[in-house]
Parts: C-alpha cells; structure tokens; sequence
C-alpha cells in the first residue's frame, strides 16, 4: 500500500509489518526502518511520555466551548459529511486546537450506541501526550495531513481501526484552530478520502473566514451609517480620484503598509506619509465598534493640498454602501454583494480598504474624532492623540501631549465617544463644527492655503488583521533582505553565520546551526547525522548554554533536530516544556535552557539533495511561540541558506582541489646556496586560486636564477598552465640563456599554446607576466629582465629602498616586441624583493600608497628573509586578497675572492701544462689534493677542446663553492658537442672523459663568447 503522498506504508496483518515492528519497538529492540518515520517518531515520543499502550482511559473535560468557532464553521459541513457516509462505518470527530473533541458524527447510527464513550462522546482529549499515536494527536503533533494504520496506533485498543486526519487552520493568521478527522475500520481504506478530507477542511477554513468577514462587514457599515447618518445625504461620498489628481500605485502601496501598521496599533493616532508628487497625506486612526460589538479601527487620510488641480470638475455622487450585512454571514453561501467601486479586499488580509485610490467620506466637518492630529514626528512614526476627540481641538493634539498614546498595548477602551444604544458609534458632530482649514504647509490653523485638505476612508479593520497583514508585509520584506543578505561569500561558515544574522532578531532570539563535519571540508556527508558539528550560535545574549561552536553534537532519536533530519521537513514545537523528546535528549542542559527559551523550529538544511546540517530556531523574549507562519518562513530562509551553503560547499571542494594542484606545481624546497638566502611565500586569492608562482633555480659559476610570474586567471586552467609555464621557465633557465632571452622563449612558448589550445580561442593565458633575475656573486652583478610585471624592491645594506627602473616589456604570449635586460649591482646583503601584483593591486586602496607601506615595511636590512616576508604580508597584503599573492626576498652575499683563482693564455697548446701545473698547486692550497686527479684531467681537455675548436684569447677559471667548477672560456660561440666514440676513432673521446669525471657540466654563452664548465665533487676531499 502507497500514502496518497507516496510514503510506502504495511498493513497490519498476522506477525507481519506494522505489527510485527511495534511489538519488537516495545520490547525495546532499536528501529531504523521498517515503519514510517513520522510513525516511529510517534513512537518514540510516546515511549519517552512513559505511555502504556494497555492505557484505555483518555481526559475528559466537561468545559469544553460547545461554541467555539471551529465548531460553529464546522457543524454544517460535518452534517453534509454525515449524509454523504450514511450508512457506513465511518466516524467523524473535530477537535480543537488542544485535542478536544467538539463534535462526533457517525455513518451509522447505531454504531455510536455499541462503541465505547471514548470513541462516541465529545469532551475527551486525544492529544499525543495522552492517547499516544492517533490521527488527532499526530496531525496536531505534525500540523499535516496524518494517516495512521491499524498497529501504526499506539493504543492496543485502536489495532483494527485506521484514520485521516488533517489540521484546520483560521485563513487569516495561519494558526491551527482545530483537526478534522475521519475514522473507520481498516477494510474501509479508500485513497479517495484524501481528497474528500481536504475538501472537507477547505470549507471549514471558508467559513472560519466568512466569520472574520462579516466582523469586517460590520465596522464597515458602522463607519458608512455614521457618516450617512452625519450628512443626511448620500452625495457627500465621493472619490479622491475625483477630487485631485489620481496617486500614484507605489504610493497606493506606502498608504495601505502605514494604514495596516496603525490598524495593528488598536489606538488613536496619526502618520504623515509623503507621496512621489510632493504632496503629504496624514492617515487618522480611529477606533470604532459595530453593532454587534465588534471592536476595530477606522484609517481615515487626509490629503493635503495647496491649489486645486486644472479642470477639475464637480464631484460625480456615488450610492452608499447600504447592502453590507451587519450580521454573520452564513460561510457556506456567497458573501453578500459588495459595489466593487467602494469596497476591495485584499487577499490574505481580509482588510477593507476603499476603492479609488481613496474613498471619502464628508469634507470638513465629518466625524470629528478623524480630524487629523498636528504633524506627526519628521521620522514618520505616528503620533497619537489622548482623551476624547469630542472634547479636544485639533490644535491640541500635539506629538508632545499624544506620546503617552502610542504605548504598545494600549486598550481600546476610552477611545471616542461610547457606542449609542443602537451599538452604533455616536452620530459626528454637525456640518458646521469648526475645522481649521490647512495651512500652506498642509497644517490645521491657517487659512492662507486656497484649498482644504481632502479626507477619505482608506482601511477599516480590527487590530489583529491589521497586525497580520503588517507580519506578511514584515516577512516579504525579511525575505527580499535574506536574498541579498545570505550567500554574500563563498565560504561555508559565514554563509551559516549570515543565516543566523538574518533571523536573530526579526524571526528568532537565538540561532543554532550544525553542519556536518564533511560540509565544512567541501565534502559531501554520507550520514550528517552522525557526524554534526555546531558551527554558528548567535543570538540576542551570549550566556545562553548552547554547546560551544566546534563541539560534536549528538542528538538522539526523538529530538527535533534529528526528526527534520529524518523526515526533511521542518519540526515545529511550540512549547518546550512539553516537547518530551526534546526534554529527554539532555534533562540537565535543557532544563538550563528552559529558563530562556520558550519555543523551537528545527529546519534541514538540504540544498540538491544533499542534507548539510541541521539550524535551529529559539524564541524567548516574545511570549507568543512560534506558528505555522513562523515554520513556513524559516522554511523559506533555511532552504536559500542551504543553497548558498552548498554553493560555498562545492566552491570549498573546487578551491581545495585547486590550491593543493596549485601549491604541488610550486617548488617544494628551494636549493640552499650560499650566495643568497631565500624566503618565499604564496598566498591565494580569497575567492579562488589563480596562477601566480615562484622558483629558485642554481646556475653555473655559483649563480642563482630567481623567478616570479602571474598566469592570468583562476581556476583549476590557470593552476594547470602555471605549471606548463613555470617547467618550461626552468628548462629555458637551466639552458644558461640570459633572462632577456629566457622570456623571449616564453613568449613564444606561451604564445604556441594559446594558439594550440582550442578552448582558449587564441585568448586563453594572453597576458601572463614574468620577471627574471640572474644573481652573480662572484661579480655581485644582478640581470634582470621583465615581461609585464612589476619591477622588484631592492633594499641596500643601508636601508635604502628603491625600485630599479626596469623596462616593462609585453607581457607573455602578444609576441614581436623584444625583451631588454639591465644589470644592477647589488652590494653583499643588499635584499632583491620580487612580488606577484597581488600584494600591491587593490580596488579599494592606491597602488602608490600600497608602494609607500613596501617601502616603509622594507627599509629594515637587519630583518631576514623570513621576517620581511612575515611583515610584507602582515603589513601590506590585503586582508581579503582579491588576487593570488607570490612573493621571493633574497639576500645576496659575495663570493669570497680567496675562493678564485683565474688564469688567461693564448690559444697556444704549449700553455696547457702551465695552467694545469698552476692549477694544481692552487688545490694543495686549498687542501683539495684528492681532487686534484679528476680536476687535472677536466682542465685539460676543456683547454685543449677551447684552443683546437675555439679561438683565443682563452680564461681559465676556478670557483671553490660547495662543489669544486672549473671553467674555460673563449671568444667563440661554437657549442661543444658529447658523443660516443667508436673503437677506430683516434678523438672525439675528451667530453666523454669530462661527463664521466663531473657531476655535471654545460655551457653558457657570454657577450664576448661561451664559457664550458664542469662540477667536481668534493666528497673525497
């Protein structure tokens, strides 16, 4: 069997399905599936009441309201419901909003005198709490349409029975004002009572309507008969539209939010709202009762005016409203007709507001209690009048003297003349009462303006409907700001901190939300109910005992948190304090809170099928719990929260992804040289990871190669081609090309993969940036050449900062313009500083102030590498970088002159055993004896191969680093070339000897020529 909302249910047979899953609940095995949830959520609850399923006995009360107005809008419909079940089985009860049944109806008359009175009587009580799982309870428990099957009941005496259920809601505040409920025997099951159920329960809430409707009617006809009655005359109700220009819709809109705001206010009192046009118009209220006693308020408003407008002509009557019903409407008929140019509902508000744009009643002179108060405070707030209008002029109602009445609360009582006989409000004043005309400004009191103000009915309403429709106009607003307010950045945990920011509070006085420990890794959670962590507590005080944020929080099965969790829908509990599962999670910490909190929703936060968590709604300052309303709209906020969530969500797993392929493409340790000491750092963007990198590479002859560039974009592509750009940036820097002509290379090489690439459409990294520098200590000489990025900071051992004057050249991959190098000379522990634009590009800073912080951060030579990085970042970064930030310092140092030896010699064949010889006694010098062998026959062949191939003049050059180099240059740009010899070859065997003898070797051409070198290790020195 499927629910008629596609929930798979069992029928109760022998040993099987829900029978045999209650029996194993009650025996007290766990259950996780084989029974609906609501239905074991039921169970669960009842279990910790401490009911006994044995239990037979319900309460009774004797006091019930046989009147109550649920029971008054229901009687017709359950006796038509009666006639269409006649003769059948079927019992239908309605109950109030606390479980009472009121009424009883049967299909079957004789099956009410064979029943038991619990079943047969109204009075008694079928709240969960007493009679366990049952249609009433459950439906009151869930506020949703419930069906319980045969062992889905609690009670063993209702196994072989089966109901529907369905909460009865008033129209206009949403709140349960009763359950309908159908019950009959288990082989009486018919899908179709779903539809006749809600049915039934629509013309329940119509009626239910009908009777707020002819409440309204009422103080409607009390306002109109006052007037007609004043002016004896039925021309004297005329519209504003008619009588000035016609307003604007926006300003319709502004006049009916402030009428419904001084509705709900129950008192006297006043607002000046100013139109588009420039002109003012003052809304009076007024309270008023009906005939029938109906207590309500009357907005009346005042247009203020200082000429009257071009061709306006005589105003045109219109009838009175004389067919409005002062009396309760029958719900189950048609209202009455209403003449749709005078009177206009609007929806879910159930407030009678004039047509028009205004309706007026009689000009000056009419109803003297609505004459307008003097002007109200420039904030708009409204002020009101005190005492009796009938006795107080205009000119005295002042804010000073009306601030009294505008307490919240205020009673209604004393406001305007007492009721006549007749329950009808006094008749107004006569047509000559005094009224001061406006003054120009649109005050009473002066009679300079040459036109009086205009006055019209605009709402009439009691104070709880106007109250209502300020709530709804409250929560549309909530929710445009919530659109705006939540999902501001991509980060999971302040997206839930906004969540809570937003509600707290408008909605709620203190916030929870837990979110599951994958979620806030970007992870998807396989079970968030077991793993929940509690990520946002916010609130109106922090003293509350919430568990900290960080804290794993477990939540056992009846809890509401952990029910929203299960059912994925919204667990409302009014009162705490009867919230068994709730009470039974942690006795001693709920009881704390109990003393603060009064009422709870609990909301999933489940984005495209993914729960992430679970927030939590407390209400404890307003004395009012939370209603269906309340659900509803933190249903609303939790469901876009949880999208922005999981937006964050997915930007965390995306951006993890990135920044660990990111952070794996850059070096991960840097060679330790002696002729600089470095320190780097990369730092991502805050909202994605984009291209920037760094290297550090070791070049022959002690030098060192530093890199900084900048791939454009971000993203998993840009991380990607910073990586194919930085290798490439290396092999070309490992070749021993000048810089200029490393970024020539890259040019062209980056250019090749735009061209290459068929996502990027020629334009994909066009705008990548680079900056080389080839440090050598031994001449203390800097090389650099750029290609679109900032130059470096160079700070001097006196703490001089400057930024060498670079040539900027194009960035990688335009191609066609050539790159320029410039040497610098560097004094030892001078600082060369290279950044990505990163660290000084910021929309909302300058890029010369942010260069004068570099300055100001640099100029401390005593500071390592280290530290300068420390300060750069902590003093000049941005705290919410926009960009990736790479940044290298070195220090440079000298190389010790006593470690070189250099030798010149023609290109003669002679001089060779004179430069080895010489060489060798500089080795027992340095005590470096056991490699003199290897670094005597590399010098000999690197010599001879110069002076049979090159051409002279020839250098010969020995550096003593942490490897021994020699070096051997001539003025020809000639490459040599390794190969294998064979066994005829007479030569061709030399280059061979000096790979065999070497770590490494290579060569690097100069201005003048090339330079062959060769490492030797010291290992055995």
């Amino acid at each position: 069997m499927v629910r008629s909302d596609g929930e798979p249910t069992g029928r109760a047979t022998d040993g099987t399905g829900p029978t045999l899953f209650r029996e194993r609940f009650l025996q007290g095995e766990p259950l996780e599936s084989g029974v609906r949830a609501t239905i074991l959520d039921s169970w669960r609850r009842c279990r910790s009441l401490g009911l006994s399923p044995e239990r037979s006995d319900l309460p009774f009360r004797d006091d019930f309201d046989r009147e109550d107005r649920v029971a008054r809008a229901a009687v017709p419909v359950v006796d038509r419901l009666e006639s269409t079940f006649a003769g059948s089985a079927m019992n239908i009860s309605v109950a109030d909003a606390n479980g009472t049944v009121l009424l009883r109806r049967f299909g079957e008359a004789s099956l009410a005198r064979g029943l038991p009175d619990i079943q047969t009587v109204p009075g008694f009580v079928f709240a969960e709490r007493f009679a366990g799982t049952n249609g009433i309870g459950l439906a009151l428990a869930e506020r949703r349409l419930i069906r319980v099957y045969g062992a889905e009941h609690f009670a063993d005496r209702s196994q072989g029975s089966a109901c529907r259920a369905l909460p009865v809601r008033d129209p206009l505040s949403g709140r349960i004002e009763g359950v309908l409920c159908f019950g009959y025997p288990r082989d009486f099951e018919n899908p179709a009572l779903t539809t006749v159920i809600r049915k039934a329960a629509a013309a329940i809430e119509r009626r239910l309507l009908g009777q707020s409707s002819a409440r309204e009617r009422s103080l409607l006809q009390a306002y109109l008969d006052a007037g007609v009655e004043a002016d004896a005359g039925p021309n004297r109700v005329v519209g504003v539209d008619e009588l000035a220009l016609g307003l604007r819709p926006v300003d319709r809109a502004a006049l009916l939010e402030k009428a419904a705001e001084l509705i709900s206010r129950a008192q006297r009192a006043a607002v000046e709202v100013s139109l588009t046009d420039g002109r003012r118009v003052t809304l009076v209220s007024r309270p008023m009762t009906s005939a029938s006693g109906v207590e309500g308020i009357a907005v009346e408003a005042v247009l203020h005016a200082s000429s009257p407008p071009e061709g306006r002509t005589a105003p045109r009557g219109v009838e009175p409203v004389l067919s409005l019903a002062t009396g309760p409407a029958s719900p189950l008929t048609p209202l009455a007709p209403v003449d749709p140019s005078v009177v206009h509902r609007v929806r879910d508000t159930s407030l009678v507001v004039a047509s028009g744009p205004l309706t007026v009643v009689p000009a000056p002179g009419h109803l003297r209690e609505a004459t307008p108060p003097a002007m109200p405070g420039s904030d708009g707030e409204a002020v009101a009048a005190e005492g009796h209008a009938s006795d107080t002029p205009a000119e005295a109602l002042t804010p000073a003297a009306s601030a009294e009445a505008l307490t919240p609360g205020a009673p209604l009582t004393g406001e305007g003349p007492p009721p006549a006989a007749d329950g009808l409000p006094h008749a107004p004043a006569p047509p000559h009462t005094h009224v001061p005309p406006p003054t120009t400004d649109g005050l009473p009191g002066d009679r300079s303006g040459p036109q009086a103000s205009e006055r019209g009915l605009l709402m009439v309403g009691e104070p709880h409907v106007g109250g209502y429709a300020l709530a709804a106009r409250r929560r549309l607003e909530l929710l445009s700001e919530a659109s705006a307010r939540i999902g501001t950045t991509l980060d999971v945990r302040r997206t839930a901190q906004e969540l809570a920011e937003t509600a707290v509070p408008r909605v709620a006085d203190f916030v929870t939300i837990d979110l599951a420990e994958p979620v806030l890794r970007g992870e998807e959670a396989a079970d968030p109910r077991s793993d929940l962590r509690r990520t946002v507590v916010h609130g109106i005080r922090d003293d509350l005992p919430f568990s900290p944020v960080g804290k794993q929080v477990d939540y056992g099965p009846t809890v509401p948190q952990l029910r929203c969790l299960t059912s994925g829908e919204a667990v409302l509990e009014p009162d705490l304090r009867t919230a068994a599962g709730w009470l039974a999670q942690d006795p001693e910490h709920t009881e704390q809170l109990l003393g603060h909190v009064h009422s709870l929703i609990a909301v999933p936060l489940v984005a495209r099928g993914v729960v992430l968590g679970v927030a939590a709604f407390y209400r404890a300052q307003d004395p009012a719990p939370f209603g269906d309303d309340d659900r509803s709209l933190v249903q609303e906020l939790a469901t876009r929260a949880a999208l922005s969530i999981d937006n964050a969500r997915r930007y965390t797993r995306e951006r993890t992804m990135v920044l660990a392929l990111q952070r794996s493409l850059l070096p991960q340790g840097l060679p330790d040289r002696d002729s600089v000491e470095v320190a780097h750092r990369y730092l991502p963007a805050e909202s994605d990871v984009g291209g920037d990198w760094y290297d550090v590479i070791p070049l022959s002859g002690t030098r060192i190669g530093l890199f900084v560039g900048d791939v454009v974009g971000h993203g998993l592509l840009s991380a990607a081609m910073m990586g194919r750009v930085r290798t490439a940036a290396r092999s070309f820097a490992e070749l021993d090309f000048p810089p200029d002509e490393v970024l020539t290379h890259l040019d062209n090489l980056v250019g090749r993969l735009d061209r290459e690439d068929p996502v990027s459409d020629g334009g994909g990294i066009i705008g990548a940036t680079c900056l080389y520098a080839v440090y050598d200590p031994t001449s203390q000489q800097c090389t650099l050449a750029r290609a679109g990025h900032p130059p470096p900071a160079l700070v001097r051992p006196d703490g001089t900062v400057t930024f060498p004057e670079l040539p900027a050249g194009p960035p990688l991959g335009l191609g066609g313009l050539p790159f320029e190098a410039v040497d610098v000379q560097l004094p030892e522990g001078s600082t060369l500083v290279l950044y990505t634009d990163g660290l000084i590009e910021d929309r909302e800073r300058d890029v010369d102030l942010v260069l004068d912080q570099l300055r100001e951060a640099l100029a401390h030579p005593e500071h390592t590498p280290e530290e300068t990085c420390r300060l750069v970042l902590d003093t000049v970064a941005s705290p919410h970088p926009g960009d990736d930030i790479a940044l290298l310092v070195a220090r440079t140092h000298a190389f010790d002159p006593r470690r070189v030896a250099t030798w010149e010699l023609p290109a003669d064949p002679a001089r060779v055993s004179e430069v080895r010889a010489a060489a060798l006694r500089q080795l027992a010098e340095w005590g470096l004896d056991e490699a003199a062998f290897a670094a005597e026959l590399v010098l000999s062949e690197l010599i001879t191969n110069a002076i049979r191939h090159g051409a002279g003049p020839i250098r010969v050059r020995l550096l003593r680093d942490r490897a021994l180099i020699c070096e051997v240059a001539d003025t020809s740009s000639t490459a040599p070339h390794l190969r294998r010899a064979a066994t005829t070859d007479e030569g061709g065997r030399g280059l061979f000897l000096v790979a065999q003898l070497s770590q490494s070797w290579g060569t690097r051409y100069t201005a003048e020529g090339k330079v062959i070198w060769a490492e030797c290790g010291l290992d055995s020195a």
